[in-house]
């Protein structure tokens, strides 16, 4: 029983650690882009996820099981603000669905607790998705104008420190 909720909480490790990944790689570009807004919303989403690393790794540890800190899946190499949008989105709403179907096959292997924690992780999937989601809609609502504003935004500030990217 207990080898089967160590199955399904490595798949979301592998899961949240893809997440980092990613958010982290589409971080770095709209970093780059200076779009200080979406930067900081995949910083703070992939730390987020680093923490769901931490507390199914927990869980792993405490039925004895082995952490395996495979990615479920390879970084994409997307550029375009739009596209990382609704890529995080649909890897939000994919973690979500699986994490509730998991915590379902937790409960029936009587493991309450990792029943839980899955539950708990559905809950953050669903918010970051809704977050996602928001800015979509405010890009598809602005336009470009949204993103040049950010970029703006941030040349104003660097401008009047002295401070150079």
């Amino acid at each position: 029983m207990k080898e089967k909720s160590i199955e399904l909480l490595n798949k979301a490790v592998a899961d949240e650690l893809s997440a980092v990944h990613q958010y982290m790689y589409f971080h770095f570009h709209c970093d780059d882009q200076g779009f200080d807004l979406l930067a900081n919303l995949f910083k703070r989403k992939a730390i987020e996820e680093m923490i769901h690393v931490e507390r199914l790794a927990e869980r792993i540890l405490f039925l004895n099981g082995e952490v395996d800190m495979a990615l479920a899946q390879p970084v994409k190499r997307i550029h375009d603000v739009r596209e990382m949008l609704k890529m995080a989105a649909g890897m939000e709403e994919g973690s979500a669905k699986d994490y509730n179907l998991w915590a379902n096959e937790c409960s029936q292997n009587a493991d309450a607790i990792s029943k839980k924690l899955f539950e708990e992780l559905v809950g953050d999937e669903e918010r970051h998705q809704d977050q996602f989601e928001d800015e979509m809609e405010n890009l598809e609502k602005y336009g470009d104008n949204y993103l040049a504003l950010q970029s703006i935004e941030r040349s104003k500030t660097i401008s009047g420190s002295g401070e150079t990217k």
